[in-house]
């Protein structure tokens, strides 16, 4: 019985391998119905571009209408989850990661560029005594309102909300709460403009 397990996880293993990097058209369909199954989401008209990957799928939440680009990764686990509206565009290499105890919301009609890392919980290190891969994660949250645009190279770190309708310019590196309507860039990234309502 013991042996069962791990050879069904090889075998899932494999059909998602081949999911994952089919190309084109039958691809996008192969990996749209694949997720849709898995996670029981109603969503419909998503791009699934080749090397998307999606863990922990019935703990995830997509919208429709959304593109995802080459090589995004959505991670969520048992104690998390992961929530993505409507008409969102993720560029190539994003990564979405709430592994751990964390929650990842994600509004509508954001635009995501393209390496982005948008991480929910982080290492304890508080200890020095302690190996750090031995201290555990912490809990988090992060919440990206609607009309929001990360450009690219950014890293969005835990228990921070962007708000409606802000930019983040690129490289930057979200460590706190942005208002609404909010330019920030740098590192930590702080304001350096307004969009005028």
């Amino acid at each position: 019985m013991k042996m069962i397990s791990p050879i069904f996880r090889e075998i899932k293993d494999w059909i998602e391998f081949f999911i994952r990097y089919t190309p084109g058209k039958i691809g996008n369909y192969l990996r749209s119905f694949y997720y849709r199954y898995r996670s029981q989401n109603k969503f419909s008209n998503n791009r699934f571009e080749t090397g998307f990957r999606l863990e922990y799928p019935k703990n995830v939440r997509l919208g429709s209408n959304s593109y995802f680009g080459l090589n995004c990764k959505i991670y969520a686990c048992e104690n998390s989850i992961v929530e993505i509206g409507r008409n969102v565009s993720f560029n190539s290499n994003v990564m979405i990661n709430a592994r751990g105890e964390g929650r990842i919301f994600i509004g509508k009609n954001v635009l995501i560029g393209p390496n982005v890392v948008i991480r929910s919980n982080n290492h304890n290190y508080e200890n020095p005594n302690i190996p750090i891969i031995n201290q555990g994660m912490s809990k988090g949250e992060i919440i990206i309102k609607d009309n929001v645009w990360i450009s690219s190279n950014c890293v969005i770190l835990p228990n921070c909300t962007i708000g409606e309708g802000s930019i983040v310019a690129a490289g930057a590196v979200v460590t706190k709460d942005i208002e609404p309507y909010s330019i920030v860039g740098g590192i930590p990234a702080k304001k350096i403009g307004i969009r005028r309502l």
